[in-house]
């Protein structure tokens, strides 16, 4: 059983909640037990979108644990360590199925690269989102470089990383970082209600937007097309399509099989 990670599974939406007091910062272990949480719901059928929380009311995840820093200076193998914490985020950012984070207060340094591997993120009104690792003398380490100018642009996240100061959710939202503000205490039921929508739709489906998406994002158009072509031409050899085009001509809702 894990001792940070929590998960609940209802109506086909898993919600994770990082449990962590009082600032839920991300150590090895926690790293350690997302991804098992992530690998244990890949093929699970009971989780069509996952939801990702945290407890308390003072932020959604502050950072990484600074405490384990020092065993890093001088340490001509730290690169292998940090790898370990690449490996859990890309399996997050490639997960097969739908995927929503909830920011519901402070979002800082390893929190944001965190809710950057997210399909859709949620901020509620007094959450601040940024990556302040310049202020100790290092910078972000954990996909922040790389994520944040492919989806703010190169200016406005070297503004960001160069400062260190926070954005808050609603200038996150103006500048495309986050996808929606909620109300303070709304986050969770919004993502919640967002991911219930997803699962009355096909995994079959669901799954092949995001690999186009993801995939053709790092591609030329041209083999992009190709890449969407081709998984067009994958999805008519499922079965949910023969139930949602039969469904349709019916009149009736499609009852998919999530496999």
């Amino acid at each position: 059983m894990s001792e940070f990670i929590h998960v609940e599974k209802t109506n086909g939406v898993a919600v994770l909640t990082i449990d962590r007091p009082p600032l839920n910062v991300l150590s090895k272990k926690v790293f350690k037990e997302l991804g098992e949480a992530f690998d244990a719901l890949k093929d699970d059928p009971e989780a069509i979108a996952v939801v990702l929380k945290s407890a308390g009311e003072k932020a959604f995840v502050a950072g990484a644990d600074i405490k384990e820093f020092p065993e890093m200076i001088g340490r001509e193998d730290s690169k292998d360590t940090i790898m370990e914490g690449h490996r859990v985020l890309d399996a997050i950012d490639s997960f097969p199925k739908p995927t929503i984070v909830v920011l519901d207060g402070l979002t800082l340094g390893g929190g944001c690269e965190l809710a950057l591997t997210f399909d859709i993120r949620i901020a509620e009104e007094h959450a601040q989102i940024g990556l302040p690792e310049v202020k100790l003398g290092i910078f972000p380490g954990g996909g922040g470089t790389q994520r944040l100018p492919r989806l703010v642009g190169k200016a406005k996240a070297k503004e960001m990383m160069y400062t260190g100061e926070p954005v808050s959710a609603q200038e996150a939202k103006e500048i495309g970082l986050v996808n929606q503000v909620t109300a303070k205490g709304e986050g969770v039921s919004e993502a919640i209600k967002m991911a219930g929508k997803m699962t009355g739709y096909s995994l079959q489906s669901l799954s092949r937007i995001k690999k186009a998406v993801n995939e053709g994002m790092d591609v030329g158009l041209n083999e992009g097309i190709d890449l969407e072509a081709g998984l067009f031409a994958d999805i008519f050899q499922t079965e949910d399509v023969k139930e949602g085009v039969r469904a349709f001509i019916e009149k009736r809702k499609p009852s998919f099989k999530h496999k």
